[in-house]
């Protein structure tokens, strides 16, 4: 990597990122290169830790006012002074290995027997010292980002061979002697440091108990990525461990080749046993929640640390504050219609990378607002290559339409009243057939056939009809009632109850996955699947199919046939029909409530809510457009 205000220079490699380097070289590669980080528990403790140390100023005296002070004339020839000197917070750099570092302390004393000053940097950390067969001593990660300190007061002048590490969980101060071979060996690991820099990603950490611990396993996913590098080479799998991805389904499998179902061949993707060596290193789900401000002409603003909603303002000029909120609680804030956003409010979420998204009254996602938490743009460089390359990218494409149809059949095979036969064949054959498609064209047919056969059987899957359909009478202002029959798909605008619940399930899943692609790094506007048109987010479109049925058409089901929603929760607007605002808080809680429930993962056996199995999916797909994995694995389930 070059300096970019030195091309002959190498860039300065920071100690702290030698210590990341020598503890996993992907962790290094991640935070140095891509520019990733993200707080843990063990990260924000150590930054309140450090923030007295950097507050403060460095108080080293120069070497050379150092060396003029020590080349005047003394009245004795040995110093019987011990002078001590305690330096916080000093910024050094070497232009021989062009690495620097920020010393938390650094510790100075007079020899009294040559009258010179030995300093020491004192380097603070969580946790215990390693225990070692001549007692305890430094974790490598910890030698090396110390070790270099030691080099770097050296190069700087200073008379230094020894440094202290200090442990605070066991309150231990422990020494370390700099030697030649240790020398050498921080000379190696700096020439490593910058030939992993250089690419490819490190494979993660096997097995590793590093990793629980680790602020950014949620993005890594090393488990997840040696299971799926190693699974997704067919040629290095036993026959055994391979099957058919198509679902059973034994009453028609034996007339699945009759007809016009017989001419697609069987496509055999690898199998993995649900959990196997997988552990759940990261949370099952967000702690946070999403806030959904839909009154018009709702103000939101803040109060340190609060957010505050609060309502028009009266005759007298007053607004009263409706509900309030944390920042650190909100995963995001969704806005619908005119509600207005202060300044204040926008770049404190900003700040703490929480996202704001834009929609129409009746749900139409227009626009997002966010920081700049991530910066890396290999993932994107990938991405933007594939998308250009219509083989790579009908490979990835293939496998988003063949997962949605695959979860559509099963949606129909699970609340289908009597699934037809035929249509579920239909879509098996629609299933396969999605993986062998030779183009974007081809494949948009297959899906859309599979999508008409799907949706002439939804009706059945509707349980709750409501009543019939009466005329309003003439200036009564009586509002018309609206049954919940589905006689196919319609939208821009939808004009009757169940595809306006699609349309703004859709929506409001978009919305997620387009968080989703940026959380994992991507643009969410370059798709392989859909194509570039202004203002569509493609990428995000093409892996929502997979959610589509079981988030966003579950969610529309489960309203309806639990009797959430009544005919009063809708009304007409134009040819339009949409939702009440009682109506819409039913639908965002039930949404809420289904993106949040948690499912075991198909593939890796742990706990995750749909919300985090989306975000996997990206990362996934990122592993995949930078090779550390074969081939992407659909989210189906059964």
């Amino acid at each position: 990597m070059a300096d970019p205000d030195n091309s002959k220079e190498p860039t300065l490699l920071p100690a702290r990122m030698l210590n990341e380097f020598v503890y996993c070289p992907r962790l290094f590669y991640y935070e140095f290169v891509e520019k990733v980080f993200v707080h843990s528990a063990d990260t924000l403790e150590g930054a309140a830790q450090h923030k007295r140390v950097d507050a403060g100023k460095s108080n080293l005296p120069s070497v050379k006012k150092r060396k003029k002070k020590e080349a005047e004339p003394k009245i004795n020839e040995v110093s019987e002074v011990n002078e001590t000197i305690h330096a916080h917070s000093v910024a050094l750099y070497s232009d021989t290995l062009r690495v620097n570092a920020k010393l938390d302390l650094v510790e100075g004393s007079t020899d009294l027997a040559t009258g010179k000053i030995l300093y020491q940097p004192v380097e603070y950390k969580r946790g215990r010292p390693r225990e070692g067969d001549e007692g305890n001593e430094l974790w490598p990660a910890d030698k090396i980002q110390l070790g270099v300190q030691i080099l770097l007061l050296r190069e700087n002048g200073y008379e230094c061979d020894a440094g202290i590490v200090f442990y605070r969980e066991t309150r231990q101060r422990v020494r370390f002697d700099m030697d030649a071979a240790t020398e050498a060996w921080i000379t190696e690991q700096i020439a490593a440091a910058r030939s992993c820099a250089q690419g490819p990603i490190p494979a993660p950490l096997d097995d590793s108990p590093k990793c629980p611990r680790c602020s950014l396993v949620g993005f890594c996913l090393p488990d997840e990525t040696r299971l799926l590098s190693e699974f997704t080479k067919p040629d290095k799998l036993p026959e055994s461990t391979q099957m058919d991805l198509c679902m059973d389904f034994p009453e028609i499998d034996d007339r699945i080749n009759e007809g016009p179902f017989g001419n697609i061949p069987e496509i055999k993707l690898p199998a993995i046993k649900p959990g196997q060596d997988v552990r759940r290193l990261i949370a099952p789900g967000e702690d946070t929640r999403t806030l959904y401000l839909h009154t018009p002409g709702m103000f939101v603003g803040k109060k340190d640390e609060v957010i505050q909603a609060k309502e028009k303002k009266d005759r007298n000029g007053k607004s009263k504050v409706t509900a309030e909120f944390l920042i650190k609680d909100l995963h995001h804030l969704a806005v619908f219609g005119p509600v207005q956003v202060s300044t204040g409010v926008i770049q404190a979420l900003c700040e703490t990378d929480i996202p704001i998204t834009y929609f129409s009254m009746g749900g139409w996602f227009y626009g997002m607002t966010r920081g700049h938490s991530l910066k890396n743009v290999f993932t994107r460089i990938e991405q933007f290559r594939h998308a250009a390359d219509p083989e790579l990218a009908i490979n990835h494409a293939r496998l988003f339409v063949h997962g949605k149809i695959r979860n559509q059949r099963t949606l129909l095979m699970r609340n289908h009243l009597d699934a037809p036969k035929q249509t579920l064949r239909h879509m098996k054959w629609a299933a396969q057939a999605a993986l062998t498609a030779h183009s974007i064209p081809n494949l948009l047919g297959i899906e859309g056939a599979a999508a008409r056969a799907y949706f002439s059987e939804f009706n059945g899957m509707i349980k709750h009809r409501g009543e019939s359909p009466r005329k309003a009478e003439q200036n009564d202002g009586q509002q018309a009632q609206f049954p919940f029959d589905f006689n196919g798909r319609n939208r821009r605008p939808p004009r009757d109850p169940v595809n306006a619940l699609l349309s703004l399930a859709y929506s409001l899943l978009a919305k997620d996955a387009n968080l989703a692609a940026y959380s994992a790094g991507f643009d969410p506007y370059v798709g392989f699947y859909h194509q570039p048109r202004f203002g569509r987010p493609a990428l995000a479109l093409d892996l929502m199919e997979e959610f589509r049925p079981i988030v966003a058409e579950s969610v529309v089901l489960t309203l309806i046939n639990n009797g959430m929603l009544q005919e009063n929760d809708f009304y007409r607007a134009g040819e339009a029909v949409t939702l009440t605002q009682r109506g819409r808080k039913t639908f965002f809680m039930a949404y809420e409530k289904r993106v949040n429930s948690a499912i075991t993962h198909p593939v890796f056996g742990y706990q995750v809510s749909y919300r985090r199995a989306m975000e996997l999916q990206f990362r996934l797909l990122a592993r995949v457009l930078t090779g550390e994995i074969e081939q992407y694995m659909p989210f189906t389930i059964r």
